[in-house]
């Protein structure tokens, strides 16, 4: 399936970015320049987000389905070499599944999802609720004192540094991501599990106020694992030259 991506052509090896649950290419912004300036950046937005259709009927989207849909729409992209990976929380899990597949050389894991120690079953999402509602105002709502903030704050530790036009895309891409309640769903049925099929390097790195995903759990000494302090769950705005450092060390 053809998916909206965006590709920038650096000078080294290709590197693909997936957004997280309910995200859009929008949340990488901040370091594409940097990554660009390095590698050959391909920023995916996965199946039901942004403005890529969802995975075909039937298909249920889990993580390892999405997977499978970027690998298969990589593949038709006629990279030089395998690309090195890179996500943001189901982005993460996702990136993982792509490293069980062997169909990256190595990844890594900002705020990864799905290593809970058991799955965490349904629950309503208001917010998600309140972003399908507010998505037409978005413009407006964001220019009232505090909401933007306010609006953005679980996900970014530091909300007064996403541009307005980056919040109103934020906003806009999660009120309107037609695979939200489905990958959702799908998501907190299940953990990532086992890490010893995957046989790439990876590292993970958890931040220091993630608001939504706390876990550091034991895990292969071959992970590597580091804490981005100062950031929260999307962790790109906040500090954008530590994001792009540790990916570009990693993947």
């Amino acid at each position: 399936m053809q998916l909206s991506h965006l590709r920038r052509r650096g000078g080294g090896e290709p590197l693909l970015l997936l957004h997280s649950l309910g995200g859009m290419n929008a949340q990488w912004n901040p370091v594409l320049d940097r990554l660009a300036a390095e590698r050959e950046v391909i920023a995916v937005e996965m199946p039901g987000f942004g403005s890529s259709p969802p995975l075909p009927d039937g298909v249920a989207s889990t993580p390892g389905n999405l997977a499978e849909a970027v690998i298969a729409f990589v593949d038709g992209l006629g990279l030089s070499s395998a690309p090195g990976i890179a996500g943001i929380s189901l982005g993460s899990w996702v990136a993982i599944e792509c490293a069980r597949r062997r169909a990256v050389r190595a990844a890594v894991c900002l705020c990864p999802a799905g290593f809970w120690t058991k799955p965490l079953g349904p629950r309503p999402n208001h917010a998600y609720r309140a972003a399908r509602l507010a998505r037409p105002l978005a413009p407006l709502l964001l220019r009232i004192d505090g909401l933007r903030e306010r609006a953005l704050a679980t996900n970014v530790h530091h909300p007064e540094r996403v541009p307005f036009d980056d919040a109103v895309a934020l906003v806009r891409g999660y009120g309107g991501a037609r695979g939200y309640a489905e990958s959702n769903r799908e998501m907190r049925a299940s953990t990532v599990g086992d890490l010893s099929d995957v046989e790439v390097p990876l590292t993970i790195a958890w931040a220091e106020f993630d608001r939504l995903v706390r876990s550091r759990p034991l895990l292969p000494d071959s992970v590597r694992q580091l804490t981005l302090p100062g950031c929260g769950h999307v962790p790109t705005w906040d500090d954008p030259e530590l994001v792009a450092e540790v990916i570009l060390k990693g993947a």
